[in-house]
């Protein structure tokens, strides 16, 4: 049986792509990290709110993973009942670039409509050939 990326740590041929995307690998963890960036430091069931189709074994995990790269901090307060809050460490803010460009190109081409994803391909750019043409037919 085969691992999943996340734990061939130790066997990756120098790709820095693969070597982040191993950080980022699992379902969840991209929406994860999208919402500490937008609202900041979440307790456990506001991260389980937003995200409403995982679910709570799911998003332990994901968490953990997270807080084991060193991306997501976990802070326990001695409380009852007990309080867990999660936020983004430096190294987890150093992210936003790539977030926030995944966020960009899902506006522009994935629509979601009556639960059903469709790709919108982009637009061929036009060429100073074509551009040319129509000023000449003009």
């Amino acid at each position: 049986m085969s691992r999943p990326r996340a734990k061939l740590t130790n066997n990756f041929p120098g790709c820095p792509v693969e070597s982040t995307l191993s950080l980022l690998d699992g379902k969840w963890k991209g929406v994860i990290l999208y919402h500490l960036l937008n609202e900041g430091t979440l307790r456990f069931n506001e991260l389980r709110r937003r995200l409403s189709s995982v679910t709570q074994r799911m998003l332990t995990k994901q968490l953990r993973e997270l807080e084991e790269s060193g991306i997501v901090s976990r802070t326990v307060f001695a409380v009852v009942p007990p309080r867990v809050d999660y936020a983004l460490t430096p190294l987890g803010r150093s992210l936003e670039p790539v977030i926030l460009a995944l966020c960009s190109w899902g506006q522009q081409h994935v629509v979601c409509r009556n639960g059903t994803k469709t790709i919108v391909m982009p637009e061929e750019p036009e060429t100073e050939a074509a551009l040319e043409v129509r000023s000449e037919a003009a």
